[in-house]
């Protein structure tokens, strides 16, 4: 928002001077961007007047004029077309200076003397017009100092609002908020009603009353299509960074930033039969006022006549139905727009006008009729016309109801860590329009129309602090009891978990919790994935269902960077849907590629396998002392033959770990293998306390069996039958040989595991391992059907 300093101080005007005024508003949450002066520096300009104006002798585009100062007349020679005699004008006398550190000095053209120069907006920095002279108003007191007669000693001030403060979008509301902080008297405006010349209307109908609850129209006939706006009008506008266009526009915007409520005027020659505020039929489309043809949705306001479309409403209206140079009646609008109906459709179409950037944020829903009357009065006065009466259609049911919300002085002193003088509280909300009343515990307030930020007991407390002012409140420690979080012992925490994989070469990555959809269906298409109702983009329009997309992608990006070897691990939600819901779960999931070690003297690369994972990921169980057991299984997104689940002691799964399937390797055009795993952390977690059991003084005894079994049978199969039969002395079994070949049938393999046993408190005798072996092959001759390698 820009305003003119000047403009505000006919509203309200403390005892501050611009750069204090500017502290304040900053200070009160009002952020300013920058502050310039409304012209550039320029001295010795004075009103003048034109008393003649003869064609140059020597030079035909040029004129010789007598210029009066009020006092005397000079012989200047202007070039400007517009130059005439009788024309009230910018003069700059011998010894002016100029912006560009131009001074003005005696001086012939064509050998004819000049003794000053006649000026346009341009050559004194106050616009980009330089088509002529500057054209002063008949009434100007020729010979007073041009810098005092447009008041150019003055500053633009453009604040950076935030998007709650939309009540201060205007001089009005800015002033408001002066007078509060200053605790000074704010101008109203009083706007006698204007009554009706005629009694011509214009039917309104409103079909989509929830979006537009109120709308106001009003006829005015016979304006004067060459009528000028005021240059007091004119500039007002141009230190709010607006230019003119015609007296109807710049009425418009000129009570938009006066009040704050957005106006349109349309040509009433083309509108037929009556205005229908409606949504878009899908399809249907508008050409807007700045050419650009505009394809509307359903569910886009649209202001309507009986043939179609006139204006997007509270954005821009229509070319067809615009004021032109021919206009002789106007129909004037003013309305109240809910703004969620307009939030982000001039974004859709790549607008953002003024209009829309107060709909969006919301306009006092009490302000139209003011609005309509103050804007008809002053195009009376310029342009002319009478006025017929104002159209009104409202959904009262529709408008937003004034809350009413509670204070407590509890609350207060607690969130402002100070008590403050009830009287001077009360004095506060009053001055802020809240209307307070006094109760047991605090204060009640009614909200008024033009505050939508203020709903909760919080908001109340943030007013009161930012008018207070927040270097006046006190500075104190906060204290509270911060109670230290019980950690059972048996649940392993996150940070073990990281700093496993940390310390095995992983680092931590953080991916975006929504995907491409096409990805999506790549990895999990098991599920239909939650999309975003508004997503940042296209290739981020799903929630996730997995964490490997994300992470694939980073392996990805950093191959396309000549970083082959790739070692990373994320924890975060993954977001299932299911018959009851949206599930979030979270997740603990990683990805490896590369060679299995860094680059060394020590010898060859080696390309990694499915057993380096397994070995990282057999670290992470071994924090939680549980057994846990690993099969065989598809998932889509792994390769069918180096894929496993993992399964804790009660059958609950864990996850999935293994090599990423070659038709998705090709797909997202991978270098080298990758292996992947995701397990949940919620299984994960699940440890054990740790119980200290003496070490045995006793000498260990291995058997070595070598069994041949069909290639279905794993290891984790026969070894569950190992120590079924072994005996509770068993300490460990393992496999350290695997051979199919010559000696050994088709389909068979030759399985070497290495049995060990020990007692705690004696040495065992040979008839019990004896024994126990024979448990052993036995078992596995039942079980697996095993026969005993000779």
């Amino acid at each position: 928002m820009k305003f003119s300093e000047k403009w505000l101080r006919e509203w309200v005007n403390p005892a501050l001077d611009a750069e204090q005024l500017v502290a304040q508003i900053t200070l009160a949450g009002l952020e300013v961007d920058s502050v310039e002066p409304v012209a550039a520096a320029f001295t010795g300009v004075v009103v003048g007047q034109i008393v003649s104006a003869e064609p140059h002798p020597n030079a035909d585009k040029l004129q010789v004029c007598q210029v009066s100062d009020g006092q005397q007349t000079y012989q200047v020679v202007c070039g400007a077309p517009n130059a005439r005699a009788g024309l009230i004008t910018a003069f700059a006398q011998i010894g002016a200076e100029l912006p560009g550190d131009f001074k003005i000095k005696k001086a012939k053209l064509r050998q004819v003397e000049s003794n000053g120069m006649l000026c346009s907006a341009q050559e004194l920095g106050l616009s980009e017009d330089h088509s002529g002279i500057m054209e002063l108003p008949v009434d100007a007191p020729v010979g007073v100092s041009l810098r005092e007669y447009l008041k150019l000693d003055d500053v633009s001030v453009d604040v950076d609002l935030t998007p709650n403060r939309s009540d201060c979008l205007s001089i009005r509301g800015l002033a408001r908020e002066v007078g509060v902080l200053n605790q000074v008297d704010v101008r109203e405006l009083q706007v006698e009603p204007v009554a009706p010349s005629h009694d011509q209307v214009l039917p309104v109908e409103l079909l989509a009353a929830d979006a537009c609850p109120r709308y106001l129209g009003r006829i005015i006939r016979g304006i004067n299509p060459g009528a000028a706006t005021p240059l007091w009008m004119q500039e007002k506008l141009r230190r709010s960074g607006l230019r003119c266009i015609d007296p109807a526009v710049d009425v418009t915007n000129y009570v938009m930033l006066e009040l704050g409520q957005p106006m349109h005027a349309f040509d009433l020659a083309n509108l037929h039969g009556g205005i229908r505020v409606r949504l878009a039929e899908e399809g249907e489309t508008l050409t807007l006022l700045d050419g650009a043809e505009a394809k509307l949705n359903a569910d886009t306001l649209v202001i309507a006549d009986h043939q179609g479309p006139v204006a997007m409403a509270g954005i821009m209206g229509g070319e067809h139905s615009g004021i032109n140079d021919a206009t002789a009646d106007i129909f004037l609008e003013c309305a109240y727009f809910n703004p969620l109906a307009i939030a982000g459709r001039a974004r859709r179409h790549g607008l953002h006008t003024d209009s829309s950037h107060r709909y969006e944020r919301g306009v006092d829903p009490e302000l139209q009729a003011l609005a309509m009357e103050y804007a008809t009065r002053l195009l009376l006065e310029i342009v002319g016309g009478e006025a017929g009466p104002v159209i009104v259609a409202e959904s009262a049911e529709h408008l937003p109801k004034r809350a009413q919300v509670t204070l407590r002085k509890s609350r207060l002193a607690m969130m402002l860590a100070t008590e403050l003088p009830e009287a001077e509280v009360t004095a506060i909300l009053a001055r802020l329009g809240l209307q307070p009343q006094l109760t047991s515990d605090g204060w009640l307030t009614q909200v008024p129309s033009w505050r939508f930020d203020i709903s909760l007991e919080v908001d109340l407390i943030e007013e009161i602090a930012r008018v207070y002012g927040y270097n006046n409140l006190p500075s104190k420690q906060p204290t509270a009891a911060l109670e230290l979080p019980a950690l059972p012992e048996a649940q392993l925490q996150l940070g073990q978990l990281r700093q496993t994989l940390i310390a095995r070469g992983y680092q931590e990555a953080i991916t975006f919790s929504f995907i491409e959809p096409k990805l999506q269906q790549q990895f999990d298409p098991a599920y239909q994935a939650l999309a975003l109702a508004n997503p940042i983009s296209a290739d981020l329009a799903v929630m996730r269902t997995s964490l490997w997309p994300g992470l694939v992608k980073a392996v990805v990006y950093n191959q396309n960077r000549q970083q082959d070897r790739v070692r990373l691990f994320e924890t975060g939600l993954r977001f299932v849907p299911t018959a009851d819901g949206l599930v979030q779960e979270k997740m603990l999931s990683g990805v490896l590629a590369g060679s299995r070690q860094p680059e060394g003297w020590h010898g060859k690369a080696e390309a990694l396998d499915f057993y380096d994972l397994k070995g990282d990921i057999e670290a992470l169980l071994a924090l939680s002392g549980q057994a846990w057991q690993w099969q065989a299984a598809e998932h889509h997104a792994l390769h069918p033959g180096q894929s496993a689940r993992i399964l804790n002691a009660a059958g609950e799964e864990l996850g999935y770990v293994g090599r990423l399937h070659p038709t998705l390797h090709q797909q997202l055009d991978v270098t080298g293998p990758l292996y992947l795993f995701e397990l949940r952390v919620k299984v994960l977690q699940q440890g054990s306390v740790s119980a200290f059991q003496g070490v045995s003084k006793f000498p260990e005894v291995r058997r070595d069996l070598a069994v041949v079994v069909q290639d279905a049978v794993n290891f984790a199969d026969l070894a569950q039958s190992v120590r079924r039969a072994a005996g509770e002395y068993l300490q460990d079994v393992v496999v350290f040989d695997v051979y199919a070949g010559k000696g050994v049938a088709e389909n068979h393999k030759s399985v070497a595991l290495g049995l060990t046993w020990q007692h705690p408190s004696r040495t065992l005798t040979d008839e019990e391992i004896t024994t126990a072996v024979a448990n052993v092959i036995n078992e596995l001759e039942q079980q697996h059907q095993a026969v005993l390698r000779s």
